[in-house]
């Protein structure tokens, strides 16, 4: 199968302080999903951004295009605003777990889907499923109708509901980002030690 855009040609674009096009910015997502662009080129892309940056609606699309990857939950019956914490992983979660029942408690609900495995500190739902009792790993497909119907009445009433990410609501254009993100974190580092 021929692909309509090359990655080196992508790369080269955002080297050159270019602004990439709305459709190589989708095709290169989703060729990396595919695996058609190897993690060594996104990796350089990512260091391209790293180095130059990308324009507002630029972002926006990359982002639109790494969620449009994967399957999205659908929050509808949910009457308060929704919102997200994300996080990049550390020692402690020392915001994660706090922050989600203060903004429940505000008015906001955060229906989380959480990480596991960042590193030598473990994700979030590493640290909560060492409670004897607590379950992460919840699907919309594999959780019985009523099961389903008392989470989202959780996150209509407290507000929040923690869970990890069922294999169908991942989008694969960001766990595949993923493994190339340590090579330019190591970056940052290097940066701020000059």
């Amino acid at each position: 199968m021929s692909e309509p855009f090359a990655a080196v040609d992508v790369i080269a674009t955002k080297r050159d302080r270019g602004r990439i096009p709305d459709e190589q910015l989708d095709w290169v997502i989703d060729a990396y999903t595919r695996g058609v662009v190897a993690d060594e080129q996104m990796a350089a892309l990512a260091m391209a951004i790293l180095l130059n940056g990308m324009a507002p609606d630029e972002l926006a699309r990359w982002t639109a295009a790494m969620i449009a990857s994967g399957e999205r939950l659908d929050l509808s019956s949910v009457s308060r605003p929704t919102t997200d914490k994300h996080s990049t992983g550390g020692v402690g979660d020392k915001i994660t777990l706090p922050l989600a029942p203060l903004v429940a408690a505000c008015g906001g609900a955060v229906p989380q889907l959480s990480g596991r495995g960042l590193g030598h500190t473990g994700g979030t739902l590493d640290k909560l499923e060492s409670i004897p009792g607590w379950r992460a790993q919840l699907s919309n497909a594999g959780v019985p109708g009523p099961a389903r119907r008392r989470r989202r009445r959780r996150v209509r009433r407290r507000g929040r509901t923690g869970a990890g990410r069922p294999q169908a609501l991942r989008a694969p254009g960001r766990d595949r980002d993923r493994r190339v993100d340590p090579a330019h974190r190591e970056f940052d580092h290097e940066q701020e030690d000059r």
